[in-house]
């Protein structure tokens, strides 16, 4: 009866303790309810639970770059290569639209007249609107401003057309620069690029060309200052082409044949030159290649342009010298020669609301 006594006593103690335990457990429960608080209840049946803590957060698997190291929390296995992703630079670059039509070609170009302007005459403003649209070295065949040649003139009449080609142009005086002594207005305007104003003749390279500019305002005669110093530049310089020009020529339909430069053309052609361009005739007319007797010359001859339209005036034309190809007498124009390595085209250009014009190609230099 007794231990029955002691049995019951003892289960209901065991029941107690359970009952104790399980309140403690609820109040131990309602302390962790603030923030970062964990009170543990020690049973001591058990363990002790260790304080819990957060695990990591996984980091992610670094993307590789060309430029970029990866990250030092990567976790490269042995068996799985980390993913690589090769974003290229950017570099900026510039594109340029051009809407401009190329140059036919790169060979220099050579343009220009003579005759020019006048205060009194609109032809000057027509033929330098030409020049405009043409790139390339300017020449002037003398005359290049009426009447005189005067600085006022250069100043008030060549100046506001063709002037605004002047720092590529390379000009001769005509007679008329010459009525204003000295021709001081046209070696005044023009400076340096009219060479020595004590003899007005001088050269120059374009491309593979030799260019001689003469002055036939002086003494052209054999043995002349003027004639002995072109034979020695043309010896001095034996290129495959070679161009010439001053301002009176020596054949025209207009004024016809005048031996004042013969000589000039004996030297340029003993040397084989291979065009000259005159002006004086206010017009234009190409010949065919001939020697300086004024006979037809295939072989070696010289082909001269007479290009006195520059847009003072017009000349007629007289008798038809037997070397004259093509002619005109009522156009204002310049005439383009395009230079090439040992040939050149040449397209004589006419101003606006005309349509009378002369190209060819004139192939090998001698």
């Amino acid at each position: 009866m007794r231990r029955n006594l002691v049995a019951i006593g003892t289960f209901l103690f065991m029941a107690w303790c359970e009952l104790s335990l399980s309140e403690q457990t609820k109040a131990g429960s309602a302390l962790a309810t603030g923030p970062n608080i964990y009170l543990p209840i020690v049973r001591h049946d058990q363990a002790p639970t260790p304080t819990p803590t957060s695990e990591p957060t996984p980091t992610a698997e670094p993307i590789a770059t060309p430029t970029m190291e990866p990250s030092s929390t990567s976790k490269p296995t042995a068996t799985t290569e980390p993913t690589v992703t090769h974003t290229p630079t950017f570099i900026p670059t510039m594109t340029y639209t051009s809407t401009a039509t190329p140059p036919v070609s790169s060979d220099p170009i050579l343009v220009g007249a003579g005759d020019i302007a006048s205060c009194s005459s609109s032809g000057d403003e027509a033929t330098s609107t030409l020049l405009d649209g043409i790139v390339g070295t300017v020449f002037t065949l003398g005359d290049n401003v009426y009447d005189s040649g005067t600085a006022s003139e250069y100043t008030n009449c060549y100046d506001p057309s063709w002037g605004r080609h002047k720092s590529r142009t390379r000009p001769v005086p005509g007679n008329h620069d010459y009525q204003t002594a000295g021709a001081s207005g046209y070696y005044t305007y023009f400076g340096a690029a009219a060479g020595d104003p004590s003899k007005g003749y001088y050269s120059y390279e374009l491309g593979t060309w030799h260019i001689v500019a003469l002055n036939s305002n002086v003494s052209m005669a054999a043995g002349s200052a003027q004639e002995q110093w072109l034979r020695r530049d043309l010896a001095a310089h034996p290129t495959t082409c070679t161009l010439a020009y001053w301002h009176h020529p020596r054949f025209s339909s207009t004024f016809g044949s005048s031996m004042a430069s013969q000589p000039l053309w004996q030297a340029l052609y003993d040397a084989n030159a291979d065009v000259i361009l005159a002006g004086h005739a206010h017009n234009y007319e190409r010949f065919a290649p001939q020697n300086p007797g004024g006979r037809a010359d295939t072989l070696r001859g010289i082909r001269q342009f007479v290009v006195g339209s520059g847009g003072e005036s017009h000349h007629g034309f007289g008798t038809i010298l037997p070397t004259s190809e093509m002619r005109n007498a009522d156009t204002n124009g310049v005439l383009k020669l395009t230079l090439h390595a040992t040939s050149f085209d040449f397209e004589f250009v006419p101003e606006a609301g005309k349509t009378f014009t002369d190209k060819g190609t004139n192939v090998g230099c001698h």
